[in-house]
This record gives C-alpha cells, sequence and structure tokens, in this order.
C-alpha cells in the first residue's frame, strides 16, 4: 500500500522549475514507487535494473533516447553514465521543465558525472526511508523539525510506548518492512546485505573482498551514535586506515550512513574534529549487530544508541522531505561537555539532547549553558525523550516527545 511521502510537495516544486529531476537515496527507501505514483500514465518508465534495456543504454545511447521519448522516468541511472550527454543534448534544445526524472542509489559514482553533465539543468532532492509520520499516514506537507514554541505547546495525543518504539526501531524504515508485518526480516535484510555487495560494492566501488566490507560494515553498525575513529575502526575490521575511509565514503555516499560534523564557532581551537557516525537504517543496524527481537535490542547495550540514531534519522527526513539541507551539528569540546545536536537555523542555536528516559530533568541541558560562549543567539532546545507530553523545566529546555519528531 502506498503511504503519501513529505517530499511530494517538494519534488513537485523541483520539477515545475528544472527540466531534470533527482531523486537520490539508498536502495529500496522508496524512490521508484514514489515517482511512479506521482507520474501516473503520464510518464514512460525505464530502468537500468533490466538488463536489455541497460545493453541499450550502454551501448547505444542515441537508440535508447529515441525508443524512450520523454517526458520519461529513467530508475537507476548510474548504470548508464553513457545516457547522460544525450539527456543534456535534449534538455537544451528543449528547456521544459519536468522532461525527465531519474533514481539512483549510488551517489559516490553518479553525482559527479551529473554535476558534469547537467550543471544548471537538474534539481537533486534526497530520500530516505519512511518517517513514522509517514507509516501511520500522516507524512504529507509535514514540516522540517525545528522546537519553537508553537510547536513545543502545542496539544497532540500521538504517543509511542516503550514497545511500539523499539519495534519501528528494531524493522527499520525501509517501506518494504515497516508496510508489511508479515515480511520476515531476517530475509529481508540478509537478501539487502547481498544485493547491496553483489551489485553496488563490487561492481560500482569495485571493492574487491567482500567479507572484509561486511565485517567493516557491521563494524559501523555497532557504533551508530558514536564518536567516529576510523584507526579503531578499522582495525576491528582488519583493514588499513587508508581503505577504512575509502569505504567509510562509500557507505556515505550510498546512503546508509550519515555523518554528523562538529560546530565550529569561534571556539574551534577547543572543539574536536572527528564527527559522529550515524546508521540511517535502524532496521539494518540491529540486523548487522544481531539484535533477535525488539526486546532483546531495548534491553541491550545498543539501546540508547540506536534511539538517538533513530531520533536523528526521524529528523533528516523531515529536513529532506522538505527539500532542506539539515543544519544539524553536534557540540563537544576538550572539556567533554556534549550536545547531541545542534540545529542551527538562521544564526540562531536550537541544543537537543537524546535520552532513554521518561523522566528527563534539568540535570540533562546542563551543558547548554556552555553555547553562550558562542556568541549567537540561542533558540529554545530540550530533551527528546520517551515522555508523553512536552513540558518546560527551564526557561529555555523542554522535554520533547519521541512521537513529536
Amino acid at each position: 500500500m502506498y503511504r503519501p511521502r513529505t517530499i511530494e510537495i517538494s519534488i513537485a516544486e523541483t520539477a515545475s522549475h528544472f527540466p531534470v529531476l533527482m531523486i537520490t537515496g539508498a536502495r529500496q527507501v522508496g524512490k521508484t514507487t514514489l515517482l511512479r505514483h506521482l507520474a501516473g500514465e503520464a510518464r514512460r518508465y525505464a530502468t537500468l535494473d533490466d538488463p536489455l534495456v541497460l545493453s541499450l543504454a550502454r551501448e547505444d545511447p542515441a537508440l535508447f533516447m529515441q525508443r524512450f521519448s520523454g517526458p520519461l522516468l529513467i530508475d537507476e541511472i548510474q548504470y548508464a553514465p553513457q545516457l547522460l550527454p544525450y539527456i543534456k543534448m535534449a534538455v537544451d534544445e528543449d528547456r521544459k521543465p519536468g522532461q525527465f526524472w531519474l533514481t539512483g542509489s549510488q551517489q559516490f559514482q553518479m553525482m559527479k558525472n551529473i554535476s558534469e553533465s547537467l550543471a544548471g539543468r537538474v534539481g537533486i532532492l534526497s530520500l530516505l526511508g519512511l518517517s513514522r509520520w509517514e507509516m501511520i499516514g500522516r507524512g504529507q506537507g509535514r514540516p522540517a523539525f525545528l522546537p519553537y514554541s508553537q510547536f513545543l505547546k502545542r496539544s497532540d495525543e500521538e504517543t509511542l510506548t516503550l514497545q511500539e518504539l523499539y519495534r519501528i526501531i528494531w524493522r527499520g524504515s525501509f517501506p518494504a518492512m515497516a508496510l508489511d508485518d508479515g515480511m520476515n526480516r531476517d530475509r529481508f535484510f540478509g537478501s539487502y546485505v547481498q544485493t547491496y555487495l553483489q551489485r553496488d560494492v563490487r561492481d560500482l566501488a569495485q571493492v574487491g573482498n567482500e567479507m572484509a566490507f561486511l565485517r567493516f560494515l557491521r563494524a559501523c553498525a555497532a557504533r551508530t551514535g558514536q564518536l567516529l575513529n576510523i584507526a579503531k575502526l578499522s582495525r576491528d575490521a582488519d583493514v588499513s586506515p587508508v581503505t577504512g575511509k575509502k569505504w567509510l565514503s562509500i557507505l556515505e555516499a550510498s546512503g546508509l550512513i550519515y555523518l554528523l560534523e562538529p560546530y565550529f564557532g569561534n571556539i574551534t581551537k577547543r572543539m574536536i574534529k572527528a564527527p559522529k557516525l550515524y546508521f540511517l537504517d535502524t532496521g539494518l543496524a540491529a540486523y548487522l549487530t544481531e539484535w533477535s527481537s525488539p526486546e532483546t535490542l531495548e534491553a541491550g547495550a545498543m539501546s540508547g544508541a540506536i534511539f538517538e540514531s533513530w531520533v536523528l534519522g526521524e529528523l533528516l527526513k523531515g529536513w529532506y522531505g522538505n527539500g532542506l539541507r539539515p543544519p544539524f551539528y553536534y557540540y563537544r569540546d576538550k572539556d567533554q561537555k556534549e550536545i547531541d545536536l545542534l540545529i542551527v537555523q538562521d544564526g540562531t542555536a536550537y541544543p537537543l539532547e537524546c535520552k532513554k528516559t521518561a523522566s528527563p530533568d534539568k540535570n540533562d541541558v546542563r551543558h547548554f549553558q556552555v553555547l553562550e560562549k558562542l556568541k549567537m543567539p540561542i533558540g529554545l532546545g530540550g530533551v527528546i525523550c520517551l515522555t508523553s507530553q512536552a513540558l518546560p523545566f527551564t526557561e529555555k529546555a523542554w522535554s520533547i516527545p519521541a512521537a513529536w519528531v
């Protein structure tokens, strides 16, 4: 069953201004389903996952363009970069908006070709898995999260029990898993990892040792929500730091991980430089780290880190879904004072903590005061947690229900 996506409005706006629309995102996040739903019968469809179609696109792109005349949706464009010059020629002849819709699940190879061939002609949007709001059919038109006072003072009946939340976290946000309770979780993710390793990593990224890459993938999943230490991560996966950096960039470009950078203000000398690593699909992270049920995950050592990863993922979905670049950072100084997330919007910093607790207190936001050193306006912040209602516990800090993000 199709669920309306937050990004639909951004797609309509982008397609009305650019001759080419590009949707990027990891495999199985719903790119093709989304665009085919929006296109209806008004747009032809060609998938480069089809060997015959792919062969034609690679060997005779001119004939491909004649056979599949626009308006056209091309799926998995990264497999045939030979098409991009011909798309450029087509839109240069006719700059009518919305002629070509493209999807791609491998940014590390694709984006270089697109930036060279279609500069100024393509509008690019990013799609992640389903947000919880999209899962329940309330994602369309939902704004990006920002903890402003009207939002925090609203009356909202949305709640999540601990059990419901960790079931969502454990199953993840890929539509095939999130919308079908009968889908076998281990079978789905086992197939997903195998496809990812064989189709994308081996063929496109040219990684020779699949087993070593799988170890690296699992090591990353085990460190979701933690500060990135590439030397230790590479050592645990038994690869060199140089290889580890390369593979990390592959995971980031293919939409599986997100690197949250530290915020640099006027105190850069006291800030540490390493990003924090987040797995974007918590279900895949739980599978790779071998948590066999939502209950064991909730009671286990990764419980807090994977909750934080889920919160960040939900916030990212809201910002990407509105066609916005997420202005997300974290704060941590050499005195070990840390804030999980800073949203820096229009010169104002909004501090947020993620805590697996139903009873946050002032101690959870004690580090917010260090932001005065940044010499910039500090907006409302708070603790995203398991509480059932938003309540202030300082003038500028609230408890924020996880169900609201």
